[in-house]
């Protein structure tokens, strides 16, 4: 993997830099996968993308590729995602790609709008009222079931209904799904069936609709109507699925109804950042979609342009330990990144000393020049906040909460935006604009009637969270203005700063809050900051006490994968060892740490070893590590990203230079080791490791080591025959009969 020399692959688009010149201009500063992902426009293509790895940036010039070559009509391209601010960011890059046209929304805002559009034709009269928030009618249909829940209650049942919608499971069918799914309910699953049936029963009587029902009834009259998807299809005839992973049945059988039999689909996904199973997403579409297409072109970006090596390492060998089937496709990311300081593991005795701990090193590193928006404490349930809230206010270090509510959504921030509105409309006759000469001023008279002053308060808590929102506003305003003003442009009104402020809203793509993040691990999907605290990292936290299945445990690692990759250059990993000070501590750190932390040791671990901390665990004195990083071919030297051929150590089109008989004595070994395991023969070797070890014929144990699928307890068990076959020695039954259990 050669290193990236093109600066624009870190940085985002300027928006006011002028558009390619032509469709070969587009390509330029693609490295050689991302190309292929912009040049492949024909077939279905299947773009594997790792964290940090440009994904946004190549399907958004794949789009612009092909409408600025001619080969795609703008109004004929779908691309959808998963939110708002990630489709308002991909319609704003195609923009200033020259590829404005294309339509870019999530999955609920295109089928709204082909619901609206085709419910007269398809059904008659007016689409029903779509219900913004569900949970008023879930508590009233809690109710008339005689239950009484709080508010926590009440999510937990919101999350279950929208689950079983998903997933398209009806009341009555809740209790046996959830069993069969191995899902563990919040609550009685006949109790939340009950509610389930109340709260559908309740919106058929005010004829009202939520955003399940969106995808639902979008699905129906396209499976009702043929006309009507083949209009639909008429007007799409190419589609881009971004964050393919998260996809729910629901979803990919309205995609499967967009697409019809035609084959212009790309999607794009990773399935090691699978972490929102909770609600529905299922990675098997991603991980099946070479087998519902053969003919599928598929491309894997593994150049990891945000992370130092230090910190891709450390994400590297922390998938290298997963199990289950996303773990069979984990991409290895190689870092584009010059090399930075080593992650940090940090060890407190007791949870209010994590919190200071933490605070003291983020001051350290907003004192050296790190910007306080630059940094994010993450943990992994919204409730661990707290102290961190108040270890950063006693450090006086700003922060700003998110995932609790959505900005625009803010109590604070909707009474500013109609202060904001009636002074754009009357502002000539309030007297708080007397003397306020351009946008920032007027923003700061009028939001000072609504709690913003100069100085923040003193303190955490509410107050300083509305400050701080308002202080959001007034630095959007200085923004925009500071952006007019370099442009040689007219100067922004009040007007035009409400006008932004509404584009925002619609796209929530909130301003930036000068302060340090603190965020729940899921609400941190799609960020990234210079500088990541990872806390609370003991078991019970990570995995999460009611992670109870092997599936489940696997995506609580996939989240800790998630959140090391958020970090660009600082990564620190803490736990405490007891709640509170003077207590027991009893805690363990996360056994994900295991192999990874100095000092400690992951037995069975695949492929983790090399620098930043990482260590294999031993057993047998002078064992060998493998290497990691970039893997070349040995025959022609290419860099190798595919597992197959990294296992091989040589391209899978590479002449092999195999000695065949060795080959065969390995698989009549396999099979006879097999067959007294009572296990299938890949448990033994797979059919790629031994063709490995009959190109390379292993002469000792550091070798053999060195072939990836002989992990240690591989090496240990079987390491001695299969180095005796490649000496060309011959083994007896009595041998083969006494291999250590």
């Amino acid at each position: 993997m050669t290193a990236a020399t093109d600066p624009t692959l870190f940085s985002q688009p300027d928006a006011s830099a002028d558009p390619p010149r032509d469709a070969d201009a587009v390509l330029e500063g693609l490295d050689p996968e991302q190309r292929e992902v912009a040049t492949t426009l024909h077939g279905p293509v299947c773009v594997l993308a790792g964290a940090g790895t440009g994904k946004t940036r190549a399907i958004t010039h794949r789009i612009a590729y092909g409408v600025r070559a001619g080969i795609l009509p703008p109004a004929g391209v779908l691309a959808v995602t998963f939110t708002s601010r990630a489709a308002g960011e991909m319609r704003g890059r195609l923009r200033q790609l020259g590829a404005s046209g294309v339509q870019a929304r999530t999955f609920h805002s295109a089928a709204l709008r082909q619901l609206q559009f085709f419910w007269p034709r398809a059904v008659g009269g007016e689409l029903p009222r779509l219900l913004e928030r569900k949970v008023q009618l879930v508590a009233e249909a809690a109710a008339r079931c005689r239950l009484r829940l709080d508010r926590n209650e009440l999510r937990d049942l919101i999350g279950e209904i929208e689950w079983s919608k998903v997933t398209q499971t009806v009341p009555e069918d809740y209790p046996a799904v959830v069993t069969k799914s191995s899902r563990v309910p919040p609550r009685d699953p006949a109790e939340t069936a009950r509610v389930f049936g109340m709260y559908e029963q309740l919106k058929r009587d005010r004829s009202v609709i939520d955003f399940e029902d969106v995808l639902l009834l979008t699905v129906g009259v396209l499976q009702d109507r043929p006309d009507i998807a083949d209009t639909v299809r008429g007007q799409y005839q190419h589609f881009v699925v971004d964050e393919y992973q998260d996809v729910s049945p629901l979803q990919q059988r309205l995609l499967e109804l967009w697409v019809g039999d035609r084959q212009n689909l790309c999607v794009v996904g990773d399935a090691s950042q699978t972490i929102y199973s909770f609600t529905g997403a299922t990675p098997d579409h991603l991980l099946d979609f070479r087998t519902r297409h053969p003919d599928s072109t598929v491309v894997k970006l593994v150049r990891d342009y945000r992370s130092t090596p230090q910190v891709v390492h450390l994400a590297n060998g922390l998938l290298s330990q997963a199990t289950g089937r996303a773990a069979e496709h984990r991409l290895e990311l190689v870092s584009q990144r010059e090399a930075g300081p080593e992650p940090a593991y940090v060890e407190y005795a007791d949870e209010p000393s994590e919190a200071e701990g933490t605070a003291r090193r983020i001051r350290e590193l907003i004192d050296s020049g790190v910007p306080a928006s630059e940094i994010a404490v993450l943990y992994r349930i919204n409730a661990q906040s707290e102290i961190y809230e108040q270890a950063l206010v006693d450090a006086d270090v700003p922060y700003q909460l998110r995932g609790a509510e959505r900005f625009f959504e803010r109590p604070e921030v909707r009474e500013a935006g109609v202060a904001l509105r009636s002074a754009a409309r009357f502002g000539e006759n309030d007297s708080l604009l007397d003397g306020a000469a351009d946008l920032p001023s007027q923003v700061r008279a009028v939001l000072s009637g609504n709690g913003w002053t100069p100085e923040p308060p003193a303190g955490s808590g509410a107050v300083r969270d509305r400050w701080e929102s308002l202080a959001a506003l007034v630095r959007l305003a200085e923004s925009l203005a500071a952006s007019r003003s370099a442009a040689g442009k007219e100067a922004p009104t009040l007007g035009d700063f409400v006008a932004e402020l509404d584009e925002r809203a619609n796209a929530q793509h909130a301003p930036t809050v000068e302060g340090v993040t603190l965020a729940s691990l899921h609400s941190a999907k799609g960020l990234e900051w210079d500088a990541v605290f990872l806390t609370g990292l003991t078991e019970g936290m990570m995995p999460i006490t009611h992670a109870k299945t092997d599936a489940q445990v696997e995506e609580e690692r996939r989240l800790l994968y998630v959140g090391v990759t958020r970090a660009r250059r600082h990564l620190t990993l803490s736990w405490a060892l007891s709640r509170s000070p003077g207590g027991r501590g009893g805690r363990r750190p996360s056994r994900f740490l295991n192999g990874l932390r100095p000092g400690t040791s992951a037995p069975g671990a695949r492929g983790a070893g090399g620098p930043g901390g990482i260590e294999r665990g031993r057993s047998g004195g002078s064992r060998a590590r493998k290497r990691r990083g970039p893997v070349q071919c040995r025959v022609c030297g290419r860099s190798l990203t595919d597992p197959g051929e990294m296992k091989l150590m040589r391209c899978e089109d590479c002449p092999s230079d195999m000695d065949e008989q060795l080959y065969e004595r390995l698989r009549e070994w396999r099979s006879e080791q097999a067959k007294q395991l009572g296990q299938p023969a890949y448990c033994v070797f797979t059919d790629k490791t031994l063709l490995a070890i009959a190109e390379t014929v292993p002469d000792g144990e550091a070798e053999l080591a060195c072939i990836s699928g002989v992990g240690a307890r591989k090496l240990e068990r079987f390491g001695a025959d299969v180095l005796a076959l490649c000496a060309g020695e011959e083994l007896d039954a009595g041998e083969a009969d006494e291999s250590p259990q």
